[in-house]
């Protein structure tokens, strides 16, 4: 096994602008079909949830297609680290080649402890705790469009966050983009 990238982010979960600092992680969710496996990617700036895929296998390809689903929905300039846990996907050739094609400086939590990775576990607990039926879902296609339209939706534009003072990811980048033009930040 690959040996793990140093935790360059080392808990500064609080970055003071958009697109400089990812992260990402897998939860399980319960369909009647079995286990499906939703790999999420966060900006640390606003909370936002950036991108996300799901899988009947806890793979590299499903952390690949998360981290490709967050750079087609962002513009990135300049220096953007990756932080995850230490697990295999996120230690593959598959992912690291293409964190490398996308000039992306990966960072890793330190084994075994929990706090490194707290932001992405937060995301979890309310999803599953606010929304995910405590039945579970049908199958893989009724947990992608129920997820979605959480995380998404009401995730992204319609819940507050303390960490953004009360506001959405949304409401939270936008009112940061206004303060920046108008002081005239490039």
């Amino acid at each position: 096994m690959p040996a793990a990238s140093p935790d360059l982010l080392q808990q500064h979960f609080a970055p003071a602008c958009l697109n400089t600092r990812w992260c990402g992680d897998i939860t399980y969710i319960h369909t009647r079909e079995g286990w499906r496996y939703l790999a999420v990617v966060m900006d640390l700036f606003s909370r936002r949830v950036v991108g996300m895929a799901m899988s009947t296998l806890p793979d590299a390809g499903l952390v690949c297609r998360a981290l490709r689903n967050a750079l087609e929905s962002r513009h990135i300039e300049g220096r953007l680290l990756f932080h995850s846990d230490q697990g295999s996907q996120y230690s593959s050739q598959k992912f690291r080649r293409l964190l490398w094609r996308n000039k992306i400086i990966q960072s890793m939590s330190r084994k075994g402890c929990c706090y490194d990775h707290s932001p992405m576990e937060r995301v979890f607990r309310s999803l599953k705790s606010e929304w995910v039926p405590p039945e579970g879902y049908q199958d893989m296609h009724e947990a992608i469009r129920d997820i979605t339209q959480y995380l998404g939706g009401y995730y992204n534009y319609v819940r507050p966050h303390s960490f953004n003072g009360g506001r959405s990811p949304v409401e939270y980048e936008k009112q940061w983009k206004a303060a920046k033009n108008l002081s005239g930040s490039p």
